[in-house]
C-alpha cells in the first residue's frame, strides 16, 4: 500500500474501525426473529440475510430489503414510531433500541489494527473521515474513544439532513471527500459491507479497500473492491 498516492482515507465505522457490526448483526437478528416468529414468516431470519439485505444500508432501507426478501410490505410509518410498531420505521426503531442497550451495557473497543492505521495516517497528514449509514455513529465513536480523531463524520443524520442517498450510492462518500477538499480520485474508501464497497466503486474513488469481516473476499471483490484485507493493520506501511 503506497499511501503517497492518496490524500484522504474515508472509513466506514461498524466492522471497519469498531467491531460494532457484530452488535448490529445481533440486534437485527433479534428484531427480525421476533417479528418473523410472531407472523409465521418463513424461512427464518439468518446472518446470511444480514449480509445480503441489511449490512451497510440505512436502517429503514435494511428493513424494507429484508421484508421484501420474504414478499412482505409494511406501511412506512414515521421515525417517531414506538419500537416494535408494525411499520418499517417501528421495526427499524426496535432494532436500534436493542443496539443501544448493548452498546450502553458492553461498550466498544476499536480494532487494534484500525488504530494502528489511524496513527500512521495521522503522522503522514492524510485527511480522514468517517462515512457511516448508522445514526449511532457519534455515540459509537465516543464509546470507542475515537471521536476526537475525526472532524468530518458523515452519518445517517447528515445524509438525511443533506438529502444524500444512502449506500450503495456513492453520495455520502463523495460528500465526505468534498468536505475534506480532496478529489475522489485521491481518496481511499475502506468498507466491510457489500453496499459500502459498491458505494466506493460508484463514486469512482482512487482505491476501494474491502475489509473482510464475514462477507467473504470474493464477494467484496465482485462488489468492486480493488484490494481485500482481513485487518487494517495489513495497510500499515513501516
Amino acid at each position: 500500500m503506497n499511501w503517497d498516492e492518496y490524500d484522504a482515507a474515508l472509513f466506514d465505522l461498524d466492522g471497519v474501525l469498531t467491531p460494532t457490526a457484530d452488535v448490529h448483526m445481533h440486534a437485527w437478528r433479534q428484531m427480525f426473529t421476533t417479528f418473523f416468529e410472531a407472523h409465521d414468516v418463513e424461512p427464518a431470519y439468518t446472518d446470511e440475510d444480514y449480509f445480503r439485505y441489511v449490512d451497510g444500508k440505512p436502517r429503514y432501507d435494511g428493513v424494507r430489503s429484508a421484508l421484501a426478501s420474504r414478499g412482505l410490505v409494511l406501511p412506512e410509518g414515521d421515525p417517531s414510531d414506538e419500537p416494535g410498531t408494525e411499520t418499517v420505521c417501528g421495526l427499524g426503531n426496535a432494532k436500534n433500541a436493542v443496539f443501544s442497550r448493548i452498546l450502553a451495557t458492553d461498550g466498544v473497543v476499536p480494532y487494534p489494527g484500525s488504530v494502528l492505521l489511524l496513527d500512521l495516517l495521522a503522522t503522514r497528514g492524510t485527511e480522514i473521515a468517517v462515512v457511516s449509514s448508522s445514526r449511532n455513529a457519534p455515540a459509537v465513536l465516543a464509546a470507542a474513544g475515537l471521536a476526537d480523531r475525526f472532524e468530518v463524520v458523515v452519518d445517517g443524520e447528515v445524509a438525511r439532513a443533506r438529502g444524500l442517498e444512502g449506500k450503495p450510492s456513492g453520495a455520502t462518500y463523495l460528500y465526505a471527500a468534498e468536505a475534506l477538499g480532496v478529489p475522489a480520485a485521491r481518496a481511499v474508501v475502506l468498507e466491510d459491507a457489500v453496499s459500502g464497497v459498491q458505494a466506493g466503486r460508484h463514486g469512482d474513488f482512487g482505491l476501494v479497500v474491502g475489509v473482510d469481516r464475514g462477507a467473504g473476499p470474493q464477494v467484496l471483490r465482485d462488489a468492486g473492491a480493488d484490494v481485500v484485507v482481513g485487518d487494517l493493520a495489513e495497510l500499515v506501511v513501516r
